[in-house]
């Protein structure tokens, strides 16, 4: 039996979203107000969506993201699922969403990087940037997605 990971462009689910959340390290990283309608336009609303699925068609990876095709790509969400990290599927995700936005020769690519994953960023060539400005009123109370 194949292990392999297939990577394509798909819109997937509020429910597939929010049980993959709970495979992942992603769960955390939202706030809980307004949680179940902002997933639901998250999934739907996302420039790029692609989903990694393992031959029983199980989501093992998802990144999400908002590009103008012409100049920028704002990755909003990139997990893996636990079971599947340190196989090459964040990587993966990232190179086919450049590359769908327009490639690395027009596009860059900005996001906000949880403290643990800056090495994973790091190792892809990214670097922490000064010129990113922020307006944040955002009501925010943590919490994990379970």
């Amino acid at each position: 039996m194949s292990n392999e990971i297939v990577i394509k462009s798909e819109r997937i689910s509020k429910d597939e979203y929010v049980d993959f959340l709970k495979r992942t390290n992603l769960g955390s990283q939202y706030p809980m107000e307004r949680f179940s309608e902002r997933i639901s336009k998250l999934v739907k609303n996302a420039t790029i969506s692609l989903v990694a699925r393992n031959n029983q068609k199980l989501i093992v990876g998802v990144l999400f993201a908002l590009t103008d095709f012409a100049y920028w790509l704002y990755v909003t969400d990139l997990g893996v699922d636990r079971n599947y990290e340190r196989q090459g599927i964040g990587k993966r995700l990232m190179k086919a969403a450049h590359t769908l936005a327009g490639g690395e020769k027009d596009i860059a690519i900005y996001l906000v990087a949880n403290e643990k994953a800056i090495p994973f960023y790091e190792s892809l060539g990214m670097k922490k940037a000064a010129d990113v400005m922020q307006l944040n009123n955002v009501e925010w109370t943590s919490f994990t997605v379970k």
